[in-house]
C-alpha cells in the first residue's frame, strides 16, 4: 500500500478533507452566532481557527508530497482546470479567513490563543481603524469560502448523480 495518491485519494488525505470540512463547519456556526452563545465562545473560535490553519498547512504539504490522484477518464481539460482552479481557490482561503481572524485579533489588542496552551506571536500592533478594515475582510473572505465551499461540493455531486464517475466516491471511501 503506498501513502501515495495515484488513483484515489489516500486516507491521509481524505482525512485531512473530512476533517478540515467539520471544523469548517463548526468554526462558521460559532462565528455567525457567537452573541447569542455563552461567553468564552469566540475563545474556541479562535484556537480552532488556528487548528485549521496548521491542518491547512499541513494537508497543503502532505498534498505536494503525495500529489493527486490520475484524472478520470472522460473528465475534459477544461474541467479539470476548473477543478484546479477551485482547488486553489479553497486553499488560498484557508490560509487567508484565519490570519485575517488573527489580525483583526491583534489590531483589535487581543491575544490569539490556542486552546489555553500558548499564545500566538503578535503579528501586527493595535490600531482601531484596521481591527474594523480586517474584520470586515475576514466576514467576506469567510463567506467567499462558504461559497466556493457549496460550489465544489455541488460540482462532486454533480459528477456522481449526473456524470456517474468516480470524483465524489474517490473522497469518500478513496475507491
Amino acid at each position: 500500500m503506498t501513502l501515495k495518491n495515484t488513483e484515489t485519494w489516500g486516507g491521509v488525505s481524505r482525512s485531512f478533507h473530512w476533517l478540515i470540512v467539520a471544523l469548517l463547519i463548526v468554526q462558521g456556526a460559532l462565528g455567525l452566532f457567537h452573541d447569542d452563545l455563552p461567553r468564552g465562545t469566540m475563545a474556541l473560535h479562535i484556537s480552532l481557527g488556528v487548528t485549521i490553519l496548521a491542518l491547512a498547512i499541513t494537508r497543503l504539504a502532505w498534498r505536494l508530497y503525495a500529489g493527486r490522484p490520475a484524472p478520470l477518464a472522460g473528465v475534459s481539460v477544461a474541467q479539470r482546470r476548473i477543478a484546479a482552479f477551485g482547488h486553489f481557490v479553497l486553499y488560498v482561503l484557508l490560509f487567508a479567513v484565519p490570519i485575517t481572524g488573527w489580525l483583526m485579533s491583534n489590531y483589535g489588542d487581543h491575544a490569539v490563543r490556542w486552546f489555553g496552551l500558548f499564545e500566538m506571536p503578535r503579528l501586527v500592533a493595535p490600531d482601531d481603524a484596521a481591527h474594523e478594515i480586517m474584520e470586515g475582510r475576514h466576514t467576506q473572505l469567510f463567506w467567499a469560502l462558504v461559497i466556493v465551499a457549496v460550489l465544489h461540493a455541488l460540482a462532486a455531486i454533480h459528477h456522481h448523480m449526473f456524470r456517474r464517475n468516480a470524483t465524489l466516491t474517490r473522497m469518500l471511501r478513496g475507491s
